[in-house]
């Protein structure tokens, strides 16, 4: 008697007799496919444990963020879809897909760069694609196959979408003023801020429509596996899935805006304007998903196939592997999802405790003066800061704002896309452009990104780029490559936030001026404070 998980007499007669007629009771499953199945819950439990501290991370941004509570459905819907193919899956047979393991270990890999560069989402994709490889490894291409849409629809789980914020909030603004314009309201633009003869209006982070495009494309690709079974049908059902509620989300802004118009800023100015935005997007996710019904395919393609197979047949194609390589296989993932979150923990016990930085030593060769601005980046707080302003005579004074980071974590990160200028709601400042630069600074070329602020004193230029590594950079991206590179061959995470900025009244060029020549004189003074911590 060999080891292989085969259908006993019995449990064929049961599957004979339960596919005579719907009365019929449904067979038991044999007692070898019960402990597969077990190990397959430990396998997949397995990722869960490697890196709870990521799917913590997750779950809190499901808790904490409106963008991202459908969250909380994707995994009990996959269960669902898993569940329905049941009957399918249980005629496949189950083998282990050993190469499956090198994906698994390219997984844990990029967690493991993304946990030294601190890039929250790539760790979070790289957790949950572990899911969907532990199935291919331990049961093989077949089943994996059979279930590629509710395993890949795991990802959504991902929080991934604030990315596209800034520029949805661009072309909301940009429909938005061109449709006021169409219908002939006059419209004084400055940014994302314009003003109509009725009153001002602002296109903010909750105006960008990054909700409705999130729910819209998790939703339109579900219906599309449940209601198409072409591929191009699909296809494009989740193409206009993405399509529709961006253009909804520019129709929602300009109504509400003439809702307020035309009531003299009576209506749709407060919360309730938001209220009518998810009422229009239920609307128009209705007529989505009822005009694709019109062209949907009922027929699945199991009823397609050939007609069903006697019981010795379905027997005979369910054969699988022997059970021991299937525990080899649980041993294997343990071993390819394990070590990675092994070596970072063995890797920050070795680096140990970091004395505290230090930025006292930064000496500007301009004159300090008093605080002409009341502003504090919204960034997480650092190891070190340093905030101080300059005058030089009478010249125009500068401001400079330095953060020095040391062992961050997902709560105190140099770089992320939650660090901005002005927090969201600041009650004093406003960011109304943002734009990367090069600036000829005493004959060296560098790169910044500046943000122009609004308050009620005023505006303000406001240039800022990353130290890491020894290195200057405005890129988000490049500063996170050399963070990970850092990490990698010196053990250490530290890394700087520079800023200088400066008031103007109608002219940013006055100063865009006064910063250039400031930094002339101290950007090598800058670089001497943020040198002196670097940990060799």
């Amino acid at each position: 008697m060999t080891s292989s998980i085969l259908p006993s007499a019995a449990d064929a007669a049961n599957a004979a007799g339960a596919a005579a007629g719907p009365g019929s009771a449904p067979a038991p499953m044999p007692g070898a496919r019960k402990a597969l199945l077990l190990l397959t819950v430990v396998a997949l439990l397995l990722p869960l444990l490697a890196y709870f501290a990521t799917a913590r991370s997750i779950v809190e941004i499901w808790d904490s963020s409106g963008t991202f509570t459908h969250g909380y459905v994707i995994v009990p819907i996959s269960l669902w879809l898993v569940w329905q193919r049941r009957d399918a899956i249980a005629q496949l047979p189950a083998a282990p897909y050993w190469p499956a393991l090198l994906l698994l270990a390219a997984c844990g890999a990029g967690w493991l760069l993304a946990e030294f560069g601190d890039v929250q989402i790539v760790r979070h994709y790289a957790f949950v694609a572990m899911l969907p490889l532990v199935v291919l490894a331990l049961l093989g291409k077949r089943i994996a196959w059979a279930l590629a849409f509710p395993l890949a629809f795991l990802l959504f789980a991902v929080p991934f979408g604030d990315i596209f914020i800034n520029p949805l909030i661009g072309v909301t603004a940009d429909f938005t003023v061109w449709a006021l314009r169409a219908t002939g309201i006059p419209v004084l633009r400055d940014g994302t801020n314009f003003s109509i003869p009725s009153g001002n209006w602002s296109v903010v982070e909750a105006c960008s429509g990054v909700r409705y495009l999130i729910a819209s494309v998790t939703l339109g690709c579900l219906y599309a596996y449940l209601t198409f079974r072409s591929t191009w049908r699909r296809a494009l059902f989740i193409l206009a899935s993405a399509l529709v509620p961006i253009l909804a989300n520019g129709l929602r802004a300009y109504m509400i805006v003439m809702l307020g118009h035309l009531s003299g800023m009576t209506v749709a100015v407060g919360v309730d304007h938001l209220i009518y935005g998810w009422l229009f997007f239920g609307v128009v996710m209705f007529l989505l998903f009822w005009l694709g019904s019109l062209w949907r395919e009922d027929a699945p393609p199991d009823q397609q196939s050939a007609p069903a197979r006697s019981a010795a047949e379905a027997a005979a194609s369910a054969a699988s592997a022997p059970f021991g390589r299937f525990a080899a296989a649980v041993l294997a993932i343990a071993v390819c999802v394990g070590v990675w979150p092994a070596y970072a923990a063995w890797l920050e016990q070795r680096e140990g405790a970091a004395a505290p930085a230090e930025l006292s030593g930064f000496a500007a060769a301009w004159p300090q003066t008093t605080p002409f601005v009341q502003w504090s980046p919204s960034y997480p707080a650092a190891s070190a800061e340093l905030q101080q302003y300059y005058a030089l005579g009478a010249g125009h004074p500068v401001g400079v704002h330095l953060r020095y980071y040391r062992k961050q974590d997902h709560n105190t990160k140099l770089i992320s896309s939650v660090n901005r200028m002005a927090a969201e709601k600041d009650p004093h400042w406003q960011s109304v452009a943002s734009a990367l630069r090069e600036e000829n600074v005493g004959g060296r070329m560098l790169a910044v990104r500046e943000s122009t602020l609004a308050g009620a004193g005023g505006r303000m230029l406001v240039w800022n780029w990353y130290w890491v590594d020894g290195r200057y950079t405005a890129n988000d991206y490049l500063g996170k490559v050399l963070q990970v590179k850092q990490k990698v061959l010196t053990g250490s995470d530290d890394g700087a936030a520079v800023m200088v900025f400066s008031p103007f009244e109608d002219k940013p060029e006055l100063a865009r001026a006064a910063m250039r020549e400031f930094l002339a004189a101290n950007l090598a003074r800058v670089d001497a404070a943020l040198d002196a911590n670097r940990r060799k």
